[in-house]
């Protein structure tokens, strides 16, 4: 008990404190306070051994101090200063220290359930007895990605504790107006799970149940929901000066089971010792947070020359491969013998996805893998793709190497979140430290007929996004040497695959040694003199094909392929225009707003003074893609577009 109150006081102390300097203006932007719901991250994290882990949500200055947090270095990021948790990258609701396995705080509502999801998979793999809590306010039950999270912590039997904080409103809106049952955890059953509401202003309850769970989840016995009923002092944040919801009554009735007055009353039940040891550790408690505001006020504000090292992790240095041999693999083939080879390599490789085991997924990328390597290390999972896309974001961040497969690339929308404000922004937020060494893989693309959902070009949208890396091989070389460098490489890695070179089946020489491509290196597949035409995927064989028409004119064409949109080979291109002095930038994708604009714009930046021409783009107009194969074929660019943009820029 003496614990428990000691956890609770230091959290109360750091967040009236943090409440003050925000106030007085120094604690900038927003903070969200913790006070009245101190008990929960007390009583659970009593019960979590060093190797344990935590997820937490906007609401996490609690919980990572219970895990062990520093407040000094919590006070330092609050304010903004180079010695915080983040390094000033992050700030309230950013805070991590995978030392501690604090897998972070999270801005995103409902975020931090699949994470951890991760984290116990990745414990689970591993063979460890780490379990895994994920706390998440009332609010998150309603979100899609707690239902996928329990249902696949369910189906998996994963050693997880989902900790539902239910203080009866989200910002302003009350929890009876905007939830169809009367407890979240009434909702477990709909699982399998064990369900449990309990006094969250009870540090002792909750300390006894988290304690059963973590017992049921340690000892192979699965996951559980605990719903802690509890009420929070202040607003929603600090900024919040909407208006106050909650009744007079409500708040005096629940400021009166106060969790640490009830503990102080149990402590003076005790004794006069136990009392004057509470009164020693306020005591203690108030000299520490006192310590940690001049830290944090006397450091240092970070300097803007920190950004760029901090969104991503160094690529690995690989030598460009000087042989191909002469056995000669499709598209498809090259894929799968990649992903085989790296999953023998290094145990801390895994697939998931849709259909991807027995099936083999519909394209056959990873046929004949699990019968290889077991069903632990090529998972299908159940359709809910932001659930398993965050689990794998969760693996990576907790050591793993996980390859999460898109069933069809159009369905990355559903994951979009876990792509770009987890797993892209997960080392930046968190100081440029943590590595999440992720690969999202999958088929992107049209012609095969599969209409408007089944057959976009996505590539922009995933280049513009910093700390995703963008790659998308059009050879079955490239693809296997690609795939294995990024599934070593220690940053997410958006691996577009396009539908066309799947079923056309045509082969090429492929190494069997494995071998691994430079991430960020280009490749000339043609050279000539006369005029760059830059293409991408499926283009680059179109490219290669308008090349062989444009020779009979006697106009030499070189063909370049990026192989790597994000980061892009710049000097390949400027030293090709620089000899050529004209460009054609062919993409599937449309033309507007798309990857050749970028393209472009660098070329008229650091090239400008040796183009003869305007560069040309070529890409499909503003429109969907059309089922009918006749439209379709008019969307996609074909060689005969590359041929006249070529001699346009030409004339």
């Amino acid at each position: 008990m003496l614990r428990l109150f000691e956890t609770m006081v230091r959290i109360r102390r750091f967040e009236e404190t943090a409440a003050d300097l925000f106030l007085s203006g120094k604690v900038k932007g927003t903070a969200h306070s913790y006070a009245g719901q101190e008990a929960i991250a007390a009583g659970a994290s009593l019960n979590l051994a060093a190797g344990d882990y935590i997820g937490s949500y906007h609401r996490g200055h609690g919980h990572c101090i219970a895990k062990g947090a520093s407040t000094d270095r919590m006070m330092a990021e609050l304010l903004g200063r180079s010695t915080g948790y983040c390094g000033g990258l992050g700030g309230s609701m950013h805070v991590a220290d995978l030392s501690l396995n604090i897998l972070g705080a999270n801005g995103i509502v409902g975020a931090t359930m699949p994470i951890g999801t991760g984290a116990a998979l990745a414990s689970k793999l591993r063979g460890t007895d780490a379990v895994v809590v994920a706390y998440f306010g009332d609010g998150a039950a309603n979100q899609g990605v707690f239902h996928e999270s329990l249902n696949l912590a369910a189906v998996w039997r994963l050693p997880m504790i989902f900790i539902c904080e239910n203080n009866h409103y989200a910002l302003n809106t009350a929890f009876s107006e905007t939830t169809s049952v009367d407890r979240i955890a009434r909702r477990a059953s709909s699982y399998g799970l064990s369900g449990t509401t309990i006094d969250g202003n009870d540090a002792v309850a909750v300390y006894e149940a988290v304690g059963e769970a973590v017992e049921l989840a340690r000892n192979g016995g699965g996951p559980s929901l605990i719903e802690a009923m509890t009420w929070r002092w202040g607003p929603h944040s600090m900024r919040d000066n909407l208006r106050e919801p909650r009744s007079v009554e409500a708040r005096k009735s629940w400021e009166e089971r106060d969790p640490i007055v009830l503990m102080e009353r149990r402590l003076t039940a005790e004794g006069e010792v136990w009392r004057d040891r509470a009164q020693e550790i306020r005591a203690a408690v108030e000299a520490e947070i006192t310590a940690a505001v001049a830290f944090g006020m006397a450091s240092p504000e970070p300097e803007p020359d920190i950004l760029a090292a901090a969104v991503y992790a160094p690529h690995l240095s690989h030598a460009e491969p000087t042989g191909r041999g002469t056995r000669e693999l499709t598209y498809t083939q090259a894929l799968n013998e990649a992903l085989a080879q790296e999953m023998d390599r290094d145990p801390s490789v895994f697939l998931m996805g849709e259909d991807i085991a027995e099936t083999g997924g519909i394209f056959q990328v990873t046929k004949g893998l699990v019968e290889r390597f077991g069903r632990d290390r090529v998972r299908d999972t159940p359709i809910s793709e932001a659930g398993f896309c965050g689990t794998g974001v969760g693996a990576a961040i907790a050591g793993m190497r996980p390859v999460v497969e898109v069933q069809i690339f159009d369905f990355v929308t559903q994951m979009m979140d876990m792509i770009v404000n987890q797993a892209a922004k997960y080392r930046f937020m968190n100081g440029g430290v943590p590595q999440v060494p992720l690969v999202v893989r999958g088929p992107q693309g049209g012609g095969i007929r599969l209409a408007a959902q089944h057959s976009q070009s996505l590539e922009a949208w995933f280049a513009h996004v910093p700390g995703l890396v963008v790659v998308a091989p059009s050879t079955p070389f490239d693809a296997k040497g690609l795939l294995i460098s990024a599934i070593r490489d220690n940053n997410p890695v958006i691996f577009l695959e396009h539908k066309r070179l799947y079923v056309d089946g045509q082969t090429a020489p492929v190494p069997k040694e494995a071998y691994a491509i430079p991430i960020g290196r280009g490749d000339i597949k043609r050279r000539g003199s006369d005029v760059t035409i830059l293409a991408t995927q499926m283009m680059v064989s179109r490219a290669l094909a308008a090349a062989v028409q444009l020779e009979r004119d006697g106009i030499s064409a070189e063909i370049i392929d990026p192989r790597t949109l994000k980061p892009l080979d710049e000097e390949m291109i400027l030293s090709s225009v620089r000899k050529t002095n004209h460009l054609v930038v062919v993409h599937e994708g449309c033309t507007g707003w798309g990857f050749g604009a970028e393209v472009a714009a660098l070329v008229m930046e650091k090239a400008f003074d040796w183009l003869d021409a305007p560069v040309a783009r070529v890409g499909a107009p503003d429109v969907p893609i059309p089922f009918n194969h006749k439209l379709e074929a008019s969307v996609i660019p074909s060689t005969d577009r590359i041929v006249e943009a070529a001699r346009a820029v030409l004339r």
